[in-house]
């Protein structure tokens, strides 16, 4: 029988637990219904009704099977019958799951409904994931007609919050799932006012009547949140994808769109619809966020705008992304196949735009980048087929899909994983030079010269770009090794490994994959998006100049300077802008600390910087005359200067010489106050000595000066002649004492004895 939707398929994981000989984890198609949440079970098999096409006998009941406390998952064989008949005879059998194995070596597709209609597709409410041939083990425990084993399908959801503000019964926080696709506001808030159009509610039309339009001002001044149903769900399918009822909402003039969830149930991930669809090309211009809420808050909402309530609403992703430091760690998950499609192409269009933005962040140590690379194995009973062999490498431990999807033509897997791999290595050789960033100039030049539509994807356009780059290519080779020996390679284990989630981080089965702070990014992979999203995984004020940007974001200091503390004057604020708004942190400005709360109060805590506005201290001009409280250096706070008295902060007031009687205080003086000190004349004749603060006679003074002068005169010329007449004795006693030396020499002189002759006559 004919099924519908062959096409290369939305997947997800498959974790089996036990038994231990093919635990692991697996990749599954899922229905475009079930993403985000986990779902635990055993997997029973029928050997009576493998194809699941027919109905359950009442002995054979998952819904009375009590010696199993699990919930079952059905595992049926493909074919015979349509998928959704599979789902509805194993959901009414009480299975939670149903798993539905191909029958063939192939990429994975997606499961849709068929195209004429079938009563029951609504009723379908278990989810369904395809796999490819997953062997039963000799070991497996038998239970009645069935095959056992335990598995976990596991999902992760990002959430974001969103605020209702009003009507006050509503007004609180609640969860929703942000969208895989359109772009969130990373780090920043968004509010709005609710509208749920009264026709077209399922969003999947683009008409939401003439008089309807987000665009106009009939609904205030505030941004228009469109409030969508999910629509009739069958086989993961509502009655259209969540992209068109993004899509046109957004055309109506929308500012963000919040679907509603039709059943109790943990949120999901809205996502995608296949990249083959001819209703994807709008996808990539969806640029407004997206959210699912749940059922119980749909009605709540409902019910108030019922009752004519205004809901108002704030949706905020400050916390959808950790922010704990100052370096932001992300990983790009990516494939080097350049045939996938839009998807592919999206990739390398993305590398090529976000290649300059990424490496001034990495070089600067703002973030740590690392690439990776989806593989999966080949079963061991297919090791030596032609198509294990041709998509797989170290005997069918690495593989991936054949890039055409046709064995018989073009590259093969294999080539995907080795290239895969080459860029691997070149991104560990360069991360151990210290130069990882080297990475995104290789996969853009290997995108623009070595492309498989032009037959060069391969090691020797490999090669040239790697020696244009000043790469060892030695170093490449030997972390490459041989991919035909039966062996481990330590890089693709590596990758394997990191595929599988771990805390809060889900598993990586999807591509293109980003996951920021160990968080996996939603929303469209455009270079403003992305950019926003790694900007808010720093701590508030370490991020870089980048992500300050007026492209990035909005400076919200240039509001009422963000409710901070602000000198106006000397043209100082508290107010410090980040990525996520602003906060109030008093400043250091030319290396004095103010300190204070930052709101409505900062001071300078260390010595006076008089040029930093004045110091904190008071000053003031007048009568062409300028006076400052500041010290340069001062230590002691700020002091008035001479001639005034005050705080030296607020204020310092003149003080009045004259008449506090401190100056010109002498009989025949005449005293007149000035701004900041004081005149004093005297009366007459007279002429006013400051420095004695006292009046004389002007010809006295003159009088006195002349004889100060002559006095001065002759005390020089006493000096001088008693200086001569000292310096002619000295002169004089000199000479003697060296005449005297000389002629004694020759002769006694007076007051010496004789001198004594040795020997005498008498001896000789």
């Amino acid at each position: 029988m004919a099924e519908k939707g062959e096409e290369r398929g939305v997947k997800n994981s498959l974790k089996v637990t036990s038994p231990m000989n093919i635990k692991g984890t697996y990749e599954c198609a899922i229905d475009n219904s079930r993403c985000g949440g986990t779902l635990s079970g055993v997997v029973l098999y029928s050997k009576v009704n493998k194809k699941a096409c027919k109905s359950f006998i009442d002995p054979f009941s998952f819904k009375t099977n009590n010696n199993i406390s699990l919930p079952v998952f059905l595992l049926a064989d493909r074919g015979d019958c349509y998928f959704v008949l599979k789902a509805w005879k194993a959901q009414n059998a009480g299975a939670a799951a149903i798993l539905i194995a191909d029958d063939m070596q192939e990429p994975l597709l997606t499961m849709e409904f068929p195209t004429t209609h079938i009563p029951y597709f609504k009723n379908i409410t278990i989810p369904m994931k395809k796999l490819s041939f997953i062997p039963m083990p000799k070991s497996t425990i038998i239970y009645g007609q069935m095959a056992m084993m335990v598995v976990n399908i596991g999902f992760v959801v990002e959430k974001s919050n969103l605020k209702v503000n009003s009507p006050e019964n509503l007004k609180g926080p609640y969860e929703c799932a942000l969208g895989n696709f359109g772009v969130p506001i990373y780090g920043g808030t968004l509010s709005g006012l609710i509208v749920y159009p009264k026709m077209n509610q399922n969003g999947c039309s683009s008409n939401f009547t003439d008089d309807f339009s987000f665009k106009n001002k009939t609904h205030g001044s505030l941004p228009v949140f469109l409030l969508v149903d999910r629509g009739a769900v069958f086989l993961g399918f509502s009655d259209c994808f969540f992209t068109e009822k993004a899509w046109n909402a957004q055309n109506a003039g929308a500012a963000a769109i919040l679907v509603a969830d039709d059943r109790l149930e943990e949120l999901i991930t809205m996502d995608l619809p296949h990249e083959e669809s001819a209703r994807n090309h709008y996808v990539q211009n969806i640029t407004i966020p997206s959210a699912l809420i749940s059922l119980s808050l749909e009605e709540s909402i409902k019910k108030a705008l019922n009752n004519n309530d205004s809901i108002r609403v704030t949706l905020d992703w400050t916390e959808a992304l950790p922010h704990p430091d100052e370096r932001v760690e992300y990983e790009f998950w990516t494939n080097s196949n350049d045939e996938c499609g839009p998807k592919c192409d999206t990739q390398i269009d993305f590398v090529k735009s976000f290649k300059g933005a990424a490496q001034t962040l990495e070089r600067k140590g703002y973030t740590r980048f690392t690439p990776h690379y989806i593989t999966w194995y080949c079963p061991e009973e297919y090791i030596s087929s032609t198509k294990c062999r041709s998509q797989c490498i170290n005997y069918g431990r690495y593989c991936a899909p054949d890039p055409e999807e046709d064995f018989s033509k073009g590259y093969e897997g294999k080539d995907v994983v080795l290239q895969n791999l080459r860029q691997a290595c070149l991104y560990k050789v360069a991360n151990e030079s210290g130069n990882p960033w080297i990475w995104w100039d290789y996969v853009t030049e290997f995108a623009t010269h070595c492309s498989m539509k032009n037959n060069k994807y391969g090691k020797d356009c490999t090669e040239e770009v790697i020696k244009s780059l000043g790469v060892d290519m030695k170093k490449i080779d030997e972390c490459v090794g041989d991919p035909e020996l039966d062996t481990e390679n330590a890089i693709l284990r590596g990758e394997q490994e990191a595929q599988i989630g771990k805390g809060v981080r889900g598993d990586v089965t999807i591509l293109p994959t980003l996951i920021i702070n160990n968080r996996q990014y939603r929303g469209k992979l455009d270079k403003k998006a992305v950019l926003k999203a790694i900007c808010s995984g720093f701590e508030e004020t370490t991020e870089p100049a980048l992500c300050l940007s007026d492209e990035i974001e909005t400076n919200n200091c240039l509001v009422n300077n963000g409710g901070c503390w602000m000198d106006k004057v000397a043209n100082i604020t508290a107010c410090k802008d980040t990525f996520r708004g602003s906060v109030c942190e008093c400043p250091i400005v030319e290396g004095v600390k103010f300190i204070g709360d930052g709101y409505k109060h900062c001071e300078a805590s260390a010595a006076l910087n008089c040029g930093l506005n004045n110091g904190g201290c008071w000053k003031s001009s007048k009568e062409d005359r300028t006076y400052s409280a500041c010290i340069d250096g001062h230590t002691e706070g700020c002091q008035c200067p001479p001639g005034f008295k005050g705080d030296g902060i607020h204020s310092c007031e003149d003080i009045d010489e004259c008449k506090e009687n401190t100056m010109c205080k002498c009989p025949e003086c005449k005293c007149k106050n000035t701004w900041g000190s004081y005149e004093c004349s005297c009366t007459a004749n007279l002429l006013y000595i400051k420095e004695h603060d006292t009046c004389l006679r002007k010809d006295d003074k003159t009088s006195a000066g002349w004889g100060f002068v002559w006095g001065f005169v002759f005390g020089l010329a006493a000096i001088g002649v008693v200086g001569y007449a000292l310096y002619k004795y000295r002169v004089r006693r000199y000479m003697d004492s060296e005449i005297r030396a000389i002629m004694a020499q020759y002769m006694p002189l007076d007051g010496q004895g004789e001198v004594s002759v040795h020997g005498s006559l008498g001896d000789i």
